[in-house]
């Protein structure tokens, strides 16, 4: 491949792109790989790794509760325990088949890439990619909005700081980047301090909790007598819990996250990675122990909080919005008690972040830089980390790091990619022969699905943010990948036996090469192409090779290069290519032809017939078009040097 001497980079640019994502090692180029090999990455503990996915997930104890009063009212608890029985019955069985199906952090976004092709596989992931960024970021500015909510909120600092929480959510964002910036090993260090820190303070609120309700006079009786009065029986409780269960859907957050970070669980020393037995199955711990330490707190914190809290003070402007066990911590432990339990709180939701980014940089550079849709660097954590949170920035300046705005955005992108992991499951199992699990994942697809559906009628803003992120994506992915157009995208050349005969026959003499469009593959094809390229270009005898490439998905961006030769009717040699683009397979044989032989190949080309802009497209689209032109444009980029350019000559 052509190689071009760059000078040394500055010491911010080297710093920036220091090292690759460690998710998108596996679509690196070859050619990359090989010179910079990156250490072998041991991962964490699977207990660790779930603090990380916790901070997110654990996190949202600090709004769920008051989010469950104000859909449910008294019914708080019974919605609860449906959303509990979604999340054990439902979500936990799908992420686990996602662990199995997809070990390397792409969730069901991988999954359900390999059931479609082309460009209108691209798109769809890209859509997916959407709604993922809408769930991701959209957890970075909410849990950062709230962490200021509680900081403002805490009646030592409220006088103080009523009007400030736009300013303190963009330094929390901020804070956030920082720590990504630095280094990841410290997210996760972080992460396990905070949430045993948080967890612990919670269990001593909700025994104390606990402990009131079961001292109090007439609380549970009171409370059962007018859940009776209003909704009747068990069956009418149960009902309305199921059409509020859309609104309590953020409890179930934390299961997309928990599989994107799975490259980071260690699992065992005889893993690879086509068959990480060990980190499949220490993710499946972490998914299912996350789940019921979840599963049993939100149980016990909407009970104490519907039975201990006033009805008035989950609402807006109310002392519980959005911070209800912070206002049981203040109410029942004191002040300094309090304030211990809303640092922390402050804390886990301003790292909650930590998850959501690193699920970013999991997909982001898995596909858009492999897909030409991003540039080169998009493959490097610190530009993205700053482009994310850059990106943050604006999301919490719009929203006015409004908590309560953000979250039809934050529900419609964890139902989404939710229903889709349920989907891809469901195919997963069908075609594994698995009827039993296709009927049972199936039930909870619907499930999820209806949940989506009824949350995106009852909170459209969700989806037309979710719809600006995925346009602004689509945009931008197409906008990067016509900037790219003309790069070499071929990562590496192989040639087999015959091909390598060819070349080395040729080296002795002047290397001319014929493009060639296969049609017949017939003697008369040949022998008049032969003539027609003598006559165009006063070009004597008859030593040449045909070179002719098959278009395989014009949609993909990188990929190797494999050169088969052949000998076709005893006289004429041929080279055939399967590549992406047509140009790209040229310029890249014409390239290699030159480093290996050390003289300058020629390859002689016809034009195209057309309007030019159209066979443009048809090259961008589709990797045809008017290629002449194009293989010199794509020789241009890759060898500044115009007298080691391969020559293109086109009649």
């Amino acid at each position: 491949m052509a190689t071009t001497e760059h000078p040394p980079p500055s010491r911010l640019r080297a710093w920036m792109l220091e090292g690759l994502a460690d998710m998108g090692k596996g679509h690196a180029p070859q050619a990359e790989k090989a010179e910079k090999p990156e250490p072998e990455h041991r991962g964490q503990p699977w207990f660790r790794v779930m603090c990380l996915t916790g901070v997110d997930y654990f996190s949202t104890l600090g709004y769920q509760p008051g989010i469950a009063a104000l859909a449910a009212g008294l019914l708080s608890p019974v919605a609860t325990i449906v959303l509990v029985i979604v999340t054990l019955a439902g979500a936990l069985p799908v992420y686990r088949r996602v662990a199995e199906e997809s070990p390397h952090g792409e969730g069901s976004i991988a999954m359900l890439e390999r059931l479609l092709s082309f460009w209108q596989g691209k798109l769809f992931v890209l859509t997916l990619l959407g709604f993922a960024a809408t769930d991701f970021l959209i957890t970075i500015t909410l849990s950062a909005a709230d962490a200021s909510t509680h900081l403002v909120e805490n009646p030592h600092l409220t006088s103080a700081l009523h009007d400030k929480q736009l300013l303190i959510t963009l330094i929390l964002v901020a804070l956030l980047g920082a720590v990504f910036l630095k280094g990841f090993l410290e997210a996760i260090g972080v992460a396990f301090a905070l949430v045993g820190l948080y967890l612990t303070l919670n269990v001593v609120v909700v025994a104390v909790g606990l402990w009131h309700v079961a001292t109090a006079d007439h609380v549970v009786t009171d409370w059962s007598s007018a859940l009776t009065a209003e909704h009747g029986n068990m069956f009418a409780m149960v009902g309305v819990a199921l059409i509020v269960f859309p609104k309590l859907a953020l409890g179930l957050s934390g299961f997309e996250t928990g599989v994107a970070v799975m490259p980071h669980v260690r699992g065992d020393d005889t893993d690879t990675e086509e068959t990480p037995t060990g980190r499949i199955r220490d993710t499946k711990k972490l998914l299912t122990t996350a789940a019921f330490i979840m599963s049993a707190f939100l149980i016990a914190t909407s009970f104490i909080t519907t039975l201990l809290i006033p009805e008035k003070e989950f609402e807006s402007g109310g002392q519980a919005n959005g911070r209800a066990l912070a206002y049981l911590a203040h109410e029942y432990l004191g002040g300094a008690f309090g304030t211990v339990y809303d640092v922390s709180t402050i804390a886990i939701l301003w790292f909650a972040g930590a998850s959501a980014m690193a699920g970013l940089l999991n997909l982001m550079p898995r596909y858009l830089p492999r897909y030409g849709m991003a540039p080169h660097w998009a493959r490097a954590v610190r530009p993205m980390v700053i482009v994310f949170i850059l990106i943050a920035f604006l999301v919490t300046w719009i929203f006015d790091a409004d908590v309560d705005a953000q979250g039809g955005a934050y529900a419609t992108g964890v139902l989404v990619l939710i229903s889709s992991a349920a989907i891809a499951v469901t195919i997963a199992a069908h075609k594994a022969g698995q009827r039993g699990w296709t009927i049972g994942f199936a039930v909870i697809s619907a499930v999820f699905l209806y949940t989506t559906v009824v949350n995106v009628i009852e909170r459209p803003d969700g989806v037309k943010i979710g719809a600006c992120f995925i346009a602004g994506i689509i945009l931008v992915s197409l906008l990067s990948r016509l900037a790219r157009a003309f790069e070499l995208r071929v990562t590496s050349v192989t040639l087999d036996p015959m091909a390598e005969r060819f070349i080395r026959d040729m080296a002795s003499r002047k290397i001319r090469f014929i493009a060639n469009e296969p049609d017949q593959r017939d003697k008369t094809e040949y022998r008049e192409k032969i003539e027609q390229i003598r006559e165009d270009n006063d070009v004597p005898g008859e030593d040449f090779v045909f070179v002719e490439v098959t278009v395989l998905d014009p949609s993909e961006f990188e990929a190797g290069l494999t050169v088969r030769g052949e000998v076709l009717h005893n006289r004429y040699r041929v080279l055939t290519l399967e590549s992406s683009s047509v140009p790209n397979a040229l310029a890249a044989l014409l390239l290699h032809v030159r480093d290996t032989t050390n003289r300058t190949p020629h390859m002689y080309f016809e034009w195209t017939e057309g309007n030019p802009f159209a066979n443009f497209m048809r090259f961008f689209l589709f990797g045809q078009g008017e290629v002449a032109p194009v293989t010199r444009e794509v020789l241009r980029e890759a060898e500044p040097d115009r007298n080691r350019r391969p020559r293109v000559h086109t009649g």
